[in-house]
């Protein structure tokens, strides 16, 4: 269970930043205040998805020893990078893939500790 609340808290977490990404970009070409942007449903996404995260993340605190949870985290990067490249088609170099390799091979040792 521990685990499963992890995995929803880093998606939930990836999901916030890819919004935030998404609202940044439809923001391009449009009037610049700061009420046009409020509008945004990518900006609203992104802040319900983080929120989410959060209280998900302190579920996963009260279950979890923060010094095999914390590191796992870094699953962000890889699905970010995951998605960086499959949906804004952003070029990845050979050393991003190795990092990404890296930080899976991480997550699976600590995953044993869990």
């Amino acid at each position: 269970m521990s685990l499963l609340l992890l995995l929803a808290a880093c998606l939930l977490t990836c999901l916030g930043q890819v919004a935030q990404k998404f609202a940044v970009e439809s923001w391009r070409g449009q009037p610049s205040g700061a009420l046009d942007k409020l509008r945004s449903p990518w900006l609203w996404l992104a802040l319900a998805s983080l929120g989410l995260g959060l209280l998900v993340w302190l579920l996963v605190l009260q279950r979890m020893d923060v010094s095999v949870a914390y590191p796992m985290l870094s699953l962000n990067f890889v699905f970010v990078t995951l998605i960086a490249h499959f949906v804004f088609r952003e070029h990845i170099d050979h050393r991003h893939w190795l990092g990404v390799a890296l930080v899976v091979g991480g997550v699976l040792l600590l995953s044993r500790q869990a």
